[in-house]
């Protein structure tokens, strides 16, 4: 018999005994009120049973409201009545005072939180060991510790829940449950260390607890045991294979970075309940994550089978597509998205990204811009706040693409409007967008007001450290990122000092701070990216040999690390050695990223090498309309028309070089690569004049 039906079938009951006790009470009370009857006399005896029984007619029917009240929506009606019944039995019979918590309960489900508090405080008053008022407190204060809408969390509430869980720990040790909601709001707090010692108290009374397991393991994973936590959780699952049990496993293999393990497990959990969409989606994604393509364009495909109408399964394939650089696949499937739910705001950010991908940057402004427009608030909640967040950032990082540097400093400043707690991160942005835009007098001005407006924030440091590196102040920029070691974010302060060093060709100390930085890597991806940045330190001290290995155990760790790839092939190319492995290497990085301007001027290079004049043209003329401020690349594209006897646009590409090296940073500019490119620019000057003749005039 399903719940639905068992309600109404027990409210029969129960109206059935009322109405079997009422007569019997009427008989009682035909004859008026009673006089007053001796305690130990026969009519005592008959005034008390009838009070009883009056007593338990009014707990039945108190009951019958009770959970009518639960089938109809807490209707206020049956609350009050529910509560006036109970009431009425404990004036009956004194004894029935446990009916106070059932009250305070239909209170607090019912939303009168304030009556609720008052009742259960009441009961409390009159019998402090009363460990059921103390959990409907305690419930109700759990109630009120956060509001959904704005993701706020009342901490005064959490401690006074975390109050009435203690006394009840402390007095019934084998209440699980109590145990488990105490470790969660200790949790919340951030008390891990009272925490763990709840969840692990609560696996003492029941070991296979599934809330005391998870709970636990949450504990490790926020203290970065990403791997205890998910050691539990698989043990967890090979007991008791649930889908919460999976979904947090799949969880905590996410931030492991483990996507082909999460979507393993997301796998299981759909098998065993397959109706649940949500995971299909978490599945999907992580395939993706994964690199399994293939799998999860097919996850995508059954979602868009059984729901026709959704546009998520396509948003979820161009995305794919887009990873792919499948750009014509990922347009078709985008263009279903927006068709099947043209206002999905983030099916037209998607598109935003694929126009981007596609080198359409002023078109993606014009829609992002639109979509910003659009969402405009006075106010926005924690989620749209983020996306607005994400999307003014964005913005701001198109602008400076497309060399529009004061609309991007307009656009970032924006960001602090929406998020007044992320001003640091802008003023940071705006100094990093006049350094691109080679204006240094203002990125200083806005770095010194950054730092005496926001003093103690790491970022601001480590962009002004950027800064003085760029003026060739090394041991300012030292000084300055010293400042922040000794915390939890060493490893990213020693990279940015190795960053320091090696602006300043200083490569032995450059080593010994990748040495330090090492041993705090713990993640593939730092191992990875130290193992970049040595392998650059070789090669910019001409030792080839020792960059060539460094950059193959790189791409041996990474294949897809689409910065090694084109750093050893452009290396190769530089040396004007196997040609054809640099062009393949090359090629892949810029298959990765076809919109690196860095990566284009490195395959025009290597086209030059390979006397493949027209092709090494087209690359690098899309490499400086990408990015018109990088002397080497006017300089390869100088040393192309030269050879192709184009002397005209020889001599303007180099003089172009020279501009851009003159306003770059001081730590930037090679004095040796400067007058290789000055040499080049006389000697296609005599020979433009020599071919000219006496007749210059004309």
């Amino acid at each position: 018999m399903s719940y639905p039906y068992f309600i109404p079938a027990r409210s029969i009951c129960l109206i059935g005994l009322t109405l079997l006790l009422r007569p019997a009470l009427a008989q009682t009370n035909a004859s008026g009120v009673p006089e007053p009857a001796h305690p130990g006399s026969q009519a005592a005896v008959q005034q008390a049973a009838s009070s009883k029984a009056d007593a338990y007619y009014h707990f039945a029917l108190g009951h019958l409201y009770e959970e009518m009240a639960g089938t109809y929506g807490n209707r206020n009606d049956y609350v009050n009545k529910a509560i006036d019944n109970f009431r009425l039995a404990m004036k009956e019979d004194p004894s029935a005072s446990f009916l106070v918590e059932d009250i305070a309960e239909l209170y607090r489900v019912s939303g009168r939180l304030r009556d609720a508090v008052e009742e259960a405080q009441g009961a409390l008053k009159a019998n402090p060991n009363d460990l059921n008022a103390r959990r409907v407190l305690a419930h109700i204060y759990t109630q009120q510790i956060g509001d959904s809408q704005t993701k706020s969390v009342d901490e005064g509430m959490v401690r006074k829940a975390v109050e009435q869980y203690k006394i009840i720990a402390e007095k019934d040790p084998k209440d699980v449950e109590s145990l488990v909601m105490l470790g969660r709001l200790d949790r919340v707090l951030d008390n891990s260390v009272d925490a763990e010692a709840s969840f692990r108290k609560a696996l003492a009374v029941e070991p296979d607890n599934e809330d005391a397991i998870t709970g636990l393991a949450s504990i490790y994973s926020d203290r970065g045991d990403v791997k205890t936590a998910s050691g539990l959780l698989e043990q967890l699952v090979k007991k008791n294979p649930s889908p919460r049990a999976l979904i947090n496993l799949a969880n905590d293999y996410e931030s492991m970075r483990e996507y082909s393990l999460a979507a393993d497990a997301y796998k299981k959990a759909l098998e065993i309940d397959p109706n649940r969409l949500e995971l299909k989606q978490a599945l999907a994604q992580d395939e993706a994550m994964a690199g399994r393509y293939d799998d999860a364009l097919k996850t995508y495909q059954e979602m868009a089978q059984a729901n026709p109408q959704d546009g998520a399964p396509y948003l979820g394939m161009a995305q794919i597509y887009r990873d792919q650089k499948k750009l014509d696949l990922a347009r078709q499937a985008l263009e279903k998205a927006k068709q099947l739910d043209p206002e999905n705001i983030e099916i037209q950010y998607d598109e935003v990204q694929l126009l981007q991908d596609e080198g359409r940057t002023s078109e993606a402004i014009a829609s992002l811009k639109q979509i910003l427009d659009k969402t405009a608030r006075r106010e926005y909640d924690p989620q749209q706040k983020q996306l607005r967040v994400r999307m003014l950032e964005q913005l701001g990082d198109l602008y400076r693409t497309n060399q529009q540097y004061d609309l991007a400093v307009d656009t970032f400043r924006q960001i602090a409007a929406v998020d007044p707690e992320l001003a640091p991160r802008v003023s940071a942005q705006v100094v990093d967008t006049y350094r691109l835009g080679k204006d240094y007098t203002k990125a200083q001005q806005e770095s010194d007001a950054a730092l005496a407006k926001y003093p103690n924030d790491n970022t601001v440091h480590e962009i002004r450290a950027s800064l003085l590196a760029d003026q060739g102040k090394t041991d300012a920029a030292i000084a300055e990122l010293k400042k922040l070691l000794g915390g939890k974010n060493d490893l990213e302060v020693y990279l940015a000092m190795a960053d320091v060093y090696q602006k300043a060709r200083e490569y032995s100390q450059m080593a010994s701070t990748l040495d330090a930085a090492e041993k705090l890597a713990t993640s593939k991806e730092d191992k990875t990216q130290i193992l970049f940045l040595r392998g650059a330190m070789y090669e910019r001290e001409k030792n080839y040999e020792l960059a060539e290995k460094t950059f193959r155990q790189v791409i041996d760790a990474d294949p897809a690390n689409a910065s090694a790839l084109n750093y050893l092939g452009y290396m190769l190319a530089d040396q004007n050695i196997r040609l054809q492995e640099a062009h393949d290497l090359i090629k892949k990085a810029v298959s990765l990223q076809p919109n690196n301007y860095a990566f284009l001027d490195s395959l025009g290079w290597v086209y030059f090498r390979l006397d493949r004049l027209d092709d090494a043209e087209q690359q690098l003329s899309r490499s400086l309309q990408l990015w018109p401020k990088d002397p080497t690349i006017h300089d390869h594209l100088g040393d192309v028309y030269f050879k192709e006897g184009k002397i005209r646009e020889a001599i303007a590409q180099w003089q172009s070089s020279l501009a851009e090296w003159h306003t770059s940073a001081p730590a930037d500019v090679e004095p040796d690569e400067v007058a290789k490119v000055q040499k080049k620019l006389d000697g296609a000057r005599v020979r433009l004049a020599r071919e000219q003749g006496p007749n210059r005039a004309n």
